[in-house]
């Protein structure tokens, strides 16, 4: 009986034990919940806001005022790489070139790099819309086709295309500088003549400005061409440019 009665006593004391051991478990875990929930709200708080020697300097900082849009006419330079600048800083770029000389003649006109390299004749067409929404293009000059060229597009599908974009600039009454491009022999006969008259072709349908061929004194001539021997380097550039402000100067208003 009294063997008996130990092994109660030890049965009830280990009983309690356990219920003790649960509770404090549950206690533990409740005060894990609530430290980690407090830590993830210090966090976000640190995260969301500034410390506070930030927050001193940020009060000193003059407010950013939002830039003000240029008032004067665009000049939207609308290409693909020969115009971006393929392979080039942003100041060697032909439209970066053009404006310092729009400058330096007293021109008021701000200049758009509106090239996107790889572009086609329909890439083009598919994004003149956005480029002509800008306020104030006054003229846009048109270089696409070369990459048609190297594609072997249908010239018939690459004048369609760029028929639309200038009967998209004329409805807006921008004024159109087409810039002209070569077919070299290789493609052979019926599409170098095809494609070399399509650019002077639409030109005089749409009764539009034109610069027969926009690599004059460039194409061919490795001191001023990149190591591709199709992009100009930064001389080939200014010959470009020259090209171009050559048949836009008459186009320009001045002021």
């Amino acid at each position: 009986m009294e063997s008996l009665f130990y092994i109660c006593c030890i049965q009830i004391l280990l009983n309690r034990v356990a219920y003790y051991l649960v509770k404090m478990n549950h206690i533990i875990r409740n005060l894990t919940f609530l430290s980690f929930t407090f830590l993830v709200a210090v966090a976000a708080g640190c995260g969301a806001g500034e410390h506070p020697a930030d927050m001193g300097l940020a009060a000193n900082r003059p407010l950013k005022t939002p830039e003000v849009a240029s008032k004067r006419p665009k000049i939207v330079a609308f290409g693909d790489s020969l115009t971006a600048g393929f392979g080039l800083t942003e100041r060697e770029s032909y439209p970066y070139l053009l404006q310092e000389r729009l400058n330096a003649d007293g021109y008021k006109y701000e200049v758009v790099n509106a090239g996107v390299s790889g572009d086609t004749s329909l890439g083009g067409l598919e994004r003149i819309d956005w480029v002509l929404e800008q306020d104030g293009v006054e003229i846009l000059i048109l270089e696409l086709g070369a990459n048609d060229l190297l594609r072997g597009v249908p010239v018939a599908k690459m004048k369609t295309n760029l028929d639309q974009i200038i009967r998209k600039a004329k409805a807006k009454n921008i004024t159109v500088l087409l810039c002209g491009m070569l077919a070299p022999p290789a493609m052979g006969a019926e599409y170098q003549r095809a494609y070399s008259n399509a650019f002077p072709d639409l030109a005089n349908e749409h009764k539009v400005a034109y610069l027969p061929f926009l690599l004059e004194n460039v194409a061919l001539k490795k001191e001023f061409n990149q190591a591709d021997g199709i992009h100009p380097n930064a001389e080939g550039e200014k010959i470009m440019m020259a090209n171009v402000y050559k048949e836009l100067k008459p186009m320009l208003k001045s002021t």
